[in-house]
């Protein structure tokens, strides 16, 4: 009977043994649990580039070596590589080896950073860049950017007869269908890279030579160059844009407007 009622109390102590530390672990899971949600609230959690598998130096990156890791942005530096730029990262060499699930950083590749690259090599061979003075209403108040598409246009006087006094103001279509190579001093990778845009009182073109030479001499003109946005899909180019003075607007006023109002009414753009 002593040693049935032993086996009970034995039984009753580890079962109470076993009820309380099932509740004590539950407590520090609750605590744990609330310190998680209180890092969680005060951390903020961003996206960086990663590595699917461990890959060894001087692998070439593919597509498929490349993942999305969440961490906290408190723990990155200016070395980790965004989402945006994973293109950037395709087919570059690597300078260190990096472990499954670690993020890639712009130190373990081939060439540093990114935008750290001048621009000139963003230039195509046979091509050239040349800056224009361009801001506010003549850079389409400023909205503008890198990799835009861009008609040139210049408004001049030009002299009669070798007459200065009596020039004659007109505007012309200088260039169209221009890329932009750069607004001031930012590129699209350096905009990429930063959080805030500078103003900017120049544009930087990607022209032929014969097309610097054009601009160059049009910049020591009387008169300016303004610039027109396009759309980047839009590559028409009018073959013959003639000179626009005060006789030319009123002769062609009153069609222009009716070419318009066709314009808007028809479901599809209609060219004048």
């Amino acid at each position: 009977m002593k040693q049935k009622f032993v086996l009970i109390a034995a039984l009753a102590v580890g079962l109470l043994a076993a009820l309380l530390s099932h509740a004590w672990l539950n407590a520090k899971k609750g605590e744990v649990d609330a310190m998680k949600e209180k890092i969680l609230r005060t951390q903020r959690v961003v996206s960086v580039l990663g590595v699917a598998t461990s890959l060894p130096q001087g692998t070439v990156i593919k597509r498929e070596d490349l993942v999305s890791l969440k961490v906290f942005e408190s723990s990155t530096t200016s070395d980790n590589i965004s989402l945006e730029d994973n293109l950037s990262v395709i087919g570059r060499r690597l300078t260190h080896s990096v472990d499954r699930g670690n993020p890639l950083l712009w130190t373990y590749l081939e060439g540093g950073r990114e935008q750290s690259r001048q621009l000139s090599e963003e230039i195509l061979p046979g091509m050239r860049a040349v800056s224009i003075p361009v801001s506010g209403a003549a850079a389409v108040a400023g909205h503008v950017n890198p990799n835009d598409h861009v008609d040139v246009l210049g408004m001049f006087a030009l002299p009669e007869s070798g007459n200065d006094e009596n020039a004659q103001l007109v505007t012309m279509t200088v260039l169209q269908n221009v890329t932009v190579l750069a607004t001031g001093s930012d590129t699209a990778r350096s905009m990429a890279s930063s959080r805030s845009r500078a103003g900017y009182s120049t544009v930087t073109l990607l022209v032929t030579p014969r097309e610097a030479e054009i601009l160059v001499f049009a910049q020591q003109m009387k008169g300016r160059l303004f610039l027109t946005l396009r759309n980047a899909r839009d590559v028409y180019t009018e073959s013959e844009l003639p000179r626009v003075d005060f006789q030319k607007i009123e002769g062609e006023l009153q069609a222009l407007n009716e070419a318009r109002q066709k314009r808007t009414k028809s479901p599809r753009a209609v060219r004048p």
